[in-house]
């Protein structure tokens, strides 16, 4: 196929006349490209969005059934407080901050035959408390967690790139180098459990199985594989002056504030216009092939950068026999990657307990797995929050679970029905399910993820915060071809809305670096 020189897309100009800079193609609406989108657009670049979905925000998006209002899969935001990274890419763009409520506590774990919850709050001396009292004797564990985020979230405050790939990522990293942090480089090759064990306490069970199920949650592996750096700031960011947040009105109203940023500047969001190749010539991205999912119509657009806000799989996918081979060689030895399986419940609000907590972890088994319906996060909405009508409420719960298992099954539909008769059956533990209480249900499988967000197998949450990937061992923004750059969960540092926004921001100063502004 020959590139169209008169190309279907409507081709805006910056409203930077006097600031014309080379044009950005963005594959993927996610929170990570839409950010990166927009910040590019504010500086002057010609930026064209394209999305295979005809909803924006990835993961972090929503759909509506039956008055509810359900977010896909993020459920919770960090960054918005100030100095936040939400707080510092809303600012630069001029845009108000979403309505939010602090998370408190930022999570409710039930262990195994237990009623009463370990609860994760806000305060840090509440939490302190809390700790001390449902682990007795883990403090010396704890306090060298919080010395540890102490310097770890200095250093991430003054923007190194993680992990450098030329000088001027170098020099970055260098200059956010302080003595402090010096003081996590004899940890840089530790991992979570293999501390428990230097405090003896790898054989609190309790302990261990909380860690388990928090770091599942946030770096998509146990204590014995998440990075113990990783971890520091994973479990430390829930606690004032940082936190966790509740949105109002849902997870949509980031990526919608965001695309109304990049139109704003000049910019270009295209819904349904998915992308299935991109073309290098002289090692450079010189065109991406573009197909428009309602009429079929397919053609190559030019373009000076790509940034690509999907998973390292899918670029190399993007890329096929053009994939550097050391560079696919890495993305083949991955570990295999996590998917959701979710049960989105529209309620009535008697199904809630009074004074629920919005965010609840739930392991009904200590010896099964963390995963397969054994364990459920759930979020629940709060009266007024806009996710339901008066008087009724949502309930999304999610479980990991084995993509591979949901590719190879024989009998999908009874497999998918079999998962949701069972989360259902554990969430009536602690909820009012009966059927009269129940208005709405769905279930989403990795299938669907992989329908909806084009992500390589429906995977959620990136690609695991092991040692051998997590920060200077990662994946970088910047990829092995000049001009082509990723972001999204599988870059430093990781899953959330706020870290594929710092991801977003560290690709925008690369790409300004390059073309010397």
């Amino acid at each position: 196929m020959s590139p169209q020189l008169n190309s279907p897309l409507s081709h805006r100009r910056s409203r930077h006349p006097s600031k014309i800079r080379p044009k950005v193609i963005v594959i993927g609406a996610g929170i990570g490209g839409l950010t990166t989108a927009a910040l590019l657009a504010k500086r002057g670049y010609q930026v064209c969005v394209l999305e295979q979905s005809m909803v924006p925000g990835g993961c972090a998006s929503t759909f509506r059934r039956r008055g509810f209002t359900f977010d896909v899969g993020a459920t919770q935001v960090a960054g918005l407080e100030p100095g936040g990274i939400h707080a510092q890419v809303f600012s630069e763009l001029g845009l108000e901050l979403p309505q939010a409520e602090h998370c408190d506590p930022a999570c409710a774990v039930f262990l195994p035959g237990e009623t009463t919850p370990i609860s994760v709050w806000r305060d840090p001396q509440r939490w302190q408390a809390e700790r001390q009292r449902q682990f007795p004797g883990s403090e010396p564990f704890w306090q060298k967690l919080s010395d540890l985020f102490r310097y770890s979230w200095r250093f991430q405050g003054r923007q190194p790139v993680l992990p450098p790939r030329n000088l001027w990522d170098a020099w970055q990293l260098t200059h956010a180098l302080r003595p402090d942090t010096l003081l996590t480089v004899p940890y840089t090759f530790s991992t979570v459990g293999q501390m428990l064990k230097g405090y003896g306490l790898y054989g609190n069970r309790r302990l261990k199985t909380f860690l388990d199920l928090q770091l599942k949650l946030y770096s998509q592996v146990g204590a014995d594989d998440t990075a113990l750096l990783y971890a520091a700031t994973a479990l430390g960011v829930s606690q004032a002056p940082y936190g966790l947040f509740h949105l109002q009105g849902s997870m949509q109203v980031l990526s919608d504030a965001l695309v109304k940023a990049i139109q704003q500047f000049g910019g270009q969001v295209l819904l349904g216009h998915g992308v299935d190749h991109i073309q290098l010539e002289g090692n450079r991205p010189r065109f991406v092939r573009i197909h428009q999912q309602k009429n079929g119509a397919t053609w190559l657009e030019p373009t000076d950068h790509v940034v690509a806000n999907v998973t390292v799989q899918n670029l190399t996918t993007l890329l096929g026999g053009q994939t550097p081979k050391g560079y696919q060689q890495r993305v083949d030895k991955l570990m295999p990657s996590s998917g959701a399986f979710v049960v989105y419940l529209g309620v009535d609000q008697a199904a809630v307990p009074q004074d629920c907590p919005p965010h609840l972890q739930f392991l009904y088994d200590y010896d099964g797995p963390i995963g397969e319906n054994n364990s459920l996060f759930v979020s629940v909405s709060r009266p007024g929050d806009g996710r339901a009508p008066d008087g009724m409420a949502t309930l999304v719960a999610s479980s990991f679970t084995d993509v591979q298992a949901w590719q190879q099954c024989s009998n999908y539909d009874q497999m998918k029905a079999d998962y949701g008769a069972g989360a259902i059956a554990n969430l009536g533990q602690f909820f009012n399910l009966a059927p009269e209480n129940i208005i709405h249900t769905e279930f989403g499988t990795p299938r669907t993820f992989e329908r909806y967000t084009a992500r390589h197998q429906g995977m959620v949450g990136g690609i695991g915060q092991r040692l051998s990937t997590f920060g200077p061992f990662g994946f970088a923004t910047r990829t092995p071809i000049p001009k082509l750059w990723l972001v999204g969960d599988c870059v430093h540092p990781g899953e959330g809305t706020a870290g594929v926004s710092y991801a977003a921001m560290t690709t925008v100063r690369q790409i300004e670096a390059m073309e010397g502004n």
